[in-house]
């Protein structure tokens, strides 16, 4: 007898797609307002990135920032960071990429999340240059580029969360590898028209 799919995962936080709002820029230019303040010149850009960040994308309701630095060493990062009241994760040192080692410099990471009582915000703190540093930006403006890309990666989301209600691991499962699918797609996109990073940074 096959397996019940959703045996496979533990039951966590619901997983909840909501049709765009455009007030998660807004609301993305607040909390990026407040790291500019706190971090001043470590950081070189700040970017909106994530579902929330593209027009006429179905999302999770979580902003996701990108603080973009020239040195994860710099130590001083997460320290103004708590001192500002940001919750700082020191247990979270990396991303995942198909074929990539985990351990790669090309994945390091910093990551906070939002003060507490503010809404739920993810800050992703990257090295510039570093393969995962351009990976969230090229993707939210091939997704705000491609309106078939967009369409069925929301499409996938939607269904995602129909298959895992309950569980964001289960979700996840599946999200993390399609997304790296059209990455690859949006390479090439890159390449042909000599992409740059939008310029709504603060």
């Amino acid at each position: 007898m096959p397996m019940e799919i959703n045996s496979l995962f533990p039951r966590s936080r619901p997983v909840i797609i909501n049709p765009y709002r455009a007030e998660w820029v807004l609301e993305f230019q607040e909390v990026a307002h407040r790291l500019r303040q706190t971090l001043g010149d470590f950081a070189i850009r700040i970017d909106h990135i994530g579902s929330t960040s593209v027009p006429d994308l179905a999302a999770k309701d979580i902003v996701d920032i990108q603080v973009t630095i020239k040195d994860l060493a710099e130590e001083q990062v997460p320290k103004v960071l708590n001192e500002a009241g940001f919750q700082v994760r020191p247990d979270i040192r990396n991303d995942v990429f198909i074929g990539m080692e985990e351990t790669s410099p090309e994945l390091q990471k910093r990551y906070a999340r939002e003060w507490p009582g503010h809404r739920r915000t993810h800050i992703h703190i990257r090295e510039n240059g570093r393969f995962n540093q351009r990976f969230p930006l090229l993707f939210r403006d091939y997704l705000r580029a491609s309106e078939v890309s967009r369409k069925g990666y929301q499409l996938i989301k939607q269904r995602l969360a129909t298959l895992f209600p309950q569980s964001i691991d289960g979700y996840l499962y599946i999200k993390d590898p399609v997304m790296d699918l059209i990455y690859e797609a949006a390479e090439h996109w890159a390449a042909k028209i000599n992409w740059q990073p939008d310029n709504d940074f603060v």
